[in-house]
């Protein structure tokens, strides 16, 4: 089988840019995602994280060249670029600027969520965003999680279908997937071709009672130490679609692991499910 892992921003908890394409290489991973900046972790109740120095491949050229270098010595590619939503009172036009840094790295895929409870307006909005990632020669992707205003497999289908099948495809992330009531089942029937991509983590079957943001950004499961049927939903998704392993666990880090140590358990625990 072809080698198709990652190892996603939210796993590392935001490790700049060369050392995570440099951590993947390491761990025999094809790819990573990543956003444009340091994730803040004093904002969701971190004060005391403090893992990496700032960082910012939007101001930092010299930053974007040394990861392009990276990308280029190690053959690791940016399988997702983070950060996008359709959200109300903004405009996706005003992404356009951290969309060409995206295109700049080489970025293959951009995947966008959805705040914005006025659907029609969602709709249009993602539609005006796929455009303006596909002529920067990006693949588009719709993330639903169920929190959100696009929240299961139908309502990311509806937005695939409005925005054109050729220009938008799906992102299934493990948790938000099973979470939001999808099933094997949903997988086999859709046409392969709509998936693009997915994201990888265990959890419990159901929501453990904190805030479920919460827990997506820090408290995910290492694969096979949950309830998530996550052998039979690798067998179930296409060949050839990449696997992003997102699986955020910032306790560990706070009692010492180290960021590769948690990535490397991480790495090993997918392949024995087959991914």
């Amino acid at each position: 089988m072809a080698n198709r892992l990652g190892i996603e921003m939210l796993t590392l908890l935001g490790m700049p840019p060369v050392e995570h394409v440099e951590l993947a290489a390491e761990l025999g991973c094809v790819s990573i995602s990543t956003g444009l900046m340091k994730l803040p972790l004093a904002p969701f109740g971190y004060p005391d994280v403090e893992l990496y120095p700032d960082w910012s491949l939007v101001d930092d050229t010299a930053l974007r060249r040394e990861t392009k270098a990276a990308l280029r010595d190690t053959g690791v590619h940016i399988g997702l670029g983070e950060g996008f939503r359709v959200c109300p009172e903004q405009d996706v036009v005003d992404a356009a600027g951290q969309l060409d840094v995206m295109a700049d790295l080489g970025v293959w895929r951009i995947n966008a969520i959805c705040t914005e409870h006025d659907l029609p307006r969602a709709h249009d909005q993602y539609a005006m965003l796929a455009e303006m990632v596909t002529v920067r020669g990006m693949q588009f992707m719709v993330e639903f999680a169920p929190p959100h205003a696009v929240n299961s497999v139908g309502d990311a289908l509806a937005v695939v279908e409005h925005v054109g099948r050729g220009r938008c495809r799906l992102m299934f992330d493990s948790m938000h997937f099973f979470r939001s009531g999808g099933t094997l089942e949903d997988i086999a029937e859709l046409d392969p071709t709509l998936i693009g991509y997915a994201q990888m983590c265990d959890a419990p079957a159901q929501s453990p009672g904190s805030s479920y943001m919460q827990e997506a950004m820090f408290e995910r499961m290492v694969p096979g130490e949950g309830e998530l049927p996550l052998r039979d939903w690798v067998a179930a998704l296409p060949l050839d679609c990449a696997i992003g392993l997102e699986v955020p666990m910032i306790e560990r880090f706070r009692s010492g692991m180290t960021p590769r140590e948690h990535a490397a358990g991480v790495v090993a625990a997918a392949r024995a499910l087959g991914a």
